[in-house]
């Protein structure tokens, strides 16, 4: 079963690009510099970038971030999310955005992005991920697979007993999310995920660009649909 859910095609853009397999998600906690850690991690190869702010960040600050990071992954040839304000999405000319249990309700946010944009929500279980994929999600972020203190509020991690029974339940993609590094990777791949989505496991690292190659090294090349 896991190796069928493996083969799963990857859900396309509009410019027709398979959604990648490696997600690095913004950190922009006060220490941090994100577009310094973007521009490495696309240095060498990373194919999607989820843009994600805090909600004590003004709509400004998030579409200047937002405006800067969506341009380095078009240089790039990288898919550019942004999660939870599709709006800004919009203003920036993203590829999709991805939403949560608190954000827009998927059917909401796949009239906001259109018919042809990428589009992932957030789900922890099989009932909530064959809901998300009926309401327009082409992939799900799922987890948290293990325990982290990225964000604030998380629930207890699901484990890849967890991540593997949402695979199972859908023919989306599967991003696990939650301190992944690239040692447990090959855990997760072989549960049914697709791929993974990474904050810290680039954002602290030493040489952020070393830590994403490293993770892209663990992961298979993702295929046009």
């Amino acid at each position: 079963m896991a190796d069928e859910r493996r083969t799963v095609a990857a859900p396309t853009s509009c410019a027709a690009r398979p959604l990648g397999r490696l997600h690095l998600v913004t950190d922009v906690r006060r220490d941090r510099d994100p577009v310094a850690v973007v521009r490495a991690a696309l240095s060498v190869g990373v194919p999607v970038v989820q843009v994600r702010v805090p909600d004590h960040i003004s709509d400004l600050g998030a579409y200047h971030l937002s405006t800067i990071i969506a341009e380095l992954c078009r240089e790039a040839g990288a898919i550019c999310l942004i999660n939870d304000r599709l709006h800004i999405a919009l203003a920036v000319s993203a590829d999709g955005g991805h939403v949560g249990g608190d954000d827009l309700p998927v059917a909401a946010a796949r009239r906001v992005l259109g018919p042809d944009a990428i589009l992932g929500a957030t789900a922890r279980d099989p009932v909530a991920a064959r809901a998300a994929v009926a309401a327009g999600a082409t992939y799900l972020g799922v987890g948290p697979a293990f325990a982290t203190q990225t964000k604030e509020g998380l629930p207890d991690p699901i484990g890849a007993a967890g991540i593997g029974a949402v695979a199972a339940a859908v023919t989306v993609p599967v991003i696990a999310i939650g301190a992944v590094t690239a040692v447990r990777v090959p855990e997760l791949l072989a549960a049914g995920a697709y791929g993974v989505a990474v904050v810290t496991a680039v954002s602290d690292a030493p040489d952020p660009a070393a830590a994403a190659a490293e993770l892209l090294s663990a992961l298979p090349v993702a295929e046009p649909a």
